[in-house]
């Protein structure tokens, strides 16, 4: 009779995250996870089929808590600042508890095909909080986007040169604005962070 090895995916999941951070994503295999928890490698196949798989279920799990908390903090908002510092900070938090895995190169080469396919998953994510304050789905993906690249946070606004010739609404502006002096802050904050 097989042995019943309680919370055996969070295990893995949670050793994997621990031998990253340990030796980097490069060093980590279904092998060395399966063996520090006790188990066959062919268990680990039974709940991942790749070590890539382990790897995004460990990022998706930390993610979901991420967008759980912008959701909270949008439920209880009644203007947008509160909401972009949120998506922010948790971007911002994200990234750098994975550094590990965002700056190895062999994690960039293994998840490289599939980052374009979940932009837009991940951009309708962060979306759907701002909806409230934005005057149209287009509008809140559109304040996101700005989020996710810093080549869209020059994005020319009601002005003559703005290509669009769309014209914003006085709150979408201000949630625009919101995000700008919310990423100056920050930009400043790193600056002299760097510099100390």
């Amino acid at each position: 009779m097989p042995k019943i090895i309680e919370n055996l995916k969070d295990r893995l999941i949670a050793e994997a995250e621990k031998q990253i951070e340990e030796s980097g994503y490069g060093a980590v295999t279904i092998r060395s996870v399966a063996k520090a928890c006790g188990v066959g490698v062919g268990t680990v196949y039974n709940y991942f089929p790749s070590k890539e798989a382990l790897v995004a279920t460990h990022l998706l799990v930390d993610w979901k808590l991420c967008v759980d908390t912008i959701t909270r903090t949008a439920e209880s908002a009644t203007d947008p600042k509160p909401v972009l510092q949120c998506i922010y900070r948790q971007l911002v938090d994200f990234a750098d508890r994975h550094q590990a895995i965002f700056r190895d190169e062999a994690a960039v080469a293994g998840f490289a095909g599939s980052f374009s396919q979940y932009h837009d998953r991940l951009r309708s994510q962060l979306a759907a909080p701002l909806q409230k304050f934005c005057d149209n789905a287009f509008t809140a993906q559109f304040v996101v986007e700005s989020l996710l690249t810093p080549d869209t946070a020059a994005l020319i606004l009601n002005s003559p040169n703005n290509p669009a010739g769309t014209v914003y609404t006085r709150q979408t502006l201000t949630a625009r604005a919101c995000f700008k002096e919310t990423w100056m802050l920050e930009a400043n904050q790193r600056s002299a962070l760097r510099h100390t």
